[in-house]
């Protein structure tokens, strides 16, 4: 018997030394199913048949119901094609190890559920409520919000790809409702010869606003933009690349704005927990009659008092005749080009997840996707909706440090 201490180090490699074996993954193959959504509320759907076509080369089994795709112009055969199983029953849908959705679950969905199973979809933490969380957290699942699930880079892709889309499809709206067909001021966004362009305001100076301000910009309107930060004025006018009119949020200076708006576009992200509106009540009364006001955050709080969620069926309503389109998924009106964004993220996670052979030892190794946990187990990992709904949360990371 030696002891390798004894010796310098350059001579202990000539000792016999442990064997560091590699642990092989276990790769598993998923089932993944896919609801139809309802379309009132969402046209997307989260995988496009070539997405499937993929996953299905793999070894994997996407159940897809039929018309799931429709909203988004993508028919039961293309996905058939690709390799998924179209079913009618939507209780076998809901069978599959993996829920994979766009819209937050219904009650009637939660019911279909069984334990363990895992549910990724977009969370809407306003639209919320206690009897749905209570209903997820009694089955036990592992349930994901798309919309926190960061990066590498630590952003969120998704929620930048769908800001990247809602930021354009703002100006395209505003647009359209400037017309008097649907009861605007029945005034062209970009003006003509002799006649001045309509005044756009972007409340927010983040992702959507960037995009919202360059087409505004390329329809000819008049922008101006206000943020509660300088650092992101800085930054919104470089990514612009032209000088605009910048401001940081001052009331006077603000109520000053609006009252010559044509279009207002709210992109400032607000706390939905504790809301503090930027744009009051009696700034909106003061505001034209006939001026569109867009609330890109109306499914993650509001910055505007007047604002309540809308549908695609019912998208606008006035107050004191300045009129609100406030729709929470406003980039599923482009439901197809959506559809392929939520494609390009989710694929990666879902065969990442397969190679490394089931959801648990996805969390342990991608710190992104387990930002993206509210509900581990049947157990509240979500401080915020803990606090609003009077639940118990835990930290994930140690409920992970026990697996």
């Amino acid at each position: 018997m030696y002891d390798s201490n004894q010796y310098p180090i350059s001579q202990q490699r000539l000792f016999p030394q442990e064997e560091m074996l590699e642990i092989k993954k276990s790769r598993k193959e998923l089932i993944i199913g896919i609801p139809k959504e309802d379309s009132k509320l969402e046209t997307r759907i989260p995988l496009t048949p070539q997405a499937v076509e993929l996953l299905t080369s793999k070894g994997h089994r996407l159940l897809i119901e039929r018309g799931a795709g429709e909203e988004a112009n993508y028919k039961d055969l293309s996905f058939s094609e690709a390799g998924a199983e179209i079913v009618s029953d939507r209780k076998k849908i809901f069978e599959a190890d993996l829920i994979l959705k766009v819209a937050p679950l219904c009650t009637q969905d939660i019911d279909l559920l069984s334990d363990n199973q895992t549910i990724i979809s977009a969370l809407h933490s306003s639209s919320q409520t206690k009897e749905l969380l209570n209903g997820l957290i009694r089955k036990r699942v592992k349930a994901i919000a798309f919309e926190y699930i960061r990066g590498d880079h630590g952003e969120y892709p998704i929620v930048r790809s769908m800001s990247e889309l809602a930021g354009k499809l703002a100006i395209n709206i505003a647009a359209e409702y400037l017309s008097k067909q649907h009861g605007g001021k029945g005034v062209l966004l970009g003006g003509i010869t002799g006649v001045s362009p309509a005044e756009v305001i972007i409340i927010g100076a983040g992702t959507a606003a960037v995009h919202a301000a360059h087409a505004a910009i390329g329809l000819g309107a008049i922008v101006k933009v206000f943020d509660n930060s300088i650092f992101k004025l800085r930054q919104f006018q470089s990514q612009l690349g032209m000088p605009l009119f910048t401001s940081m949020l001052q009331p006077h200076a603000l109520t000053k704005a609006l009252k010559s708006a044509d279009v207002v576009v709210g992109s400032l992200a607000i706390d939905e927990y504790s809301p503090h509106y930027v744009v009051t009540k009696e700034m909106v009364w003061q505001m034209k009659s006939g001026t569109i006001i867009i609330d890109l955050n109306i499914d993650n709080g509001s910055c505007f008092e007047t604002s309540r969620p809308t549908t695609f069926s019912d998208p606008v309503f006035s107050e004191n005749g300045i009129l609100h389109y406030c729709v929470p998924n406003i980039a599923a009106r482009a439901a197809r080009t959506a559809s392929i964004v939520l494609s390009n993220v989710l694929v990666p996670i879902l065969l990442q997840l397969g190679e490394e052979g089931g959801i648990i030892q996805l969390l342990k190794k991608d710190q992104g996707i387990r930002n993206g946990v509210y509900i581990f187990n049947g157990i509240l990992t979500h401080k915020k909706l803990g606090e609003l709904f009077g639940l118990t949360a835990k930290d994930i990371n140690l409920l992970m440090a026990a697996f």
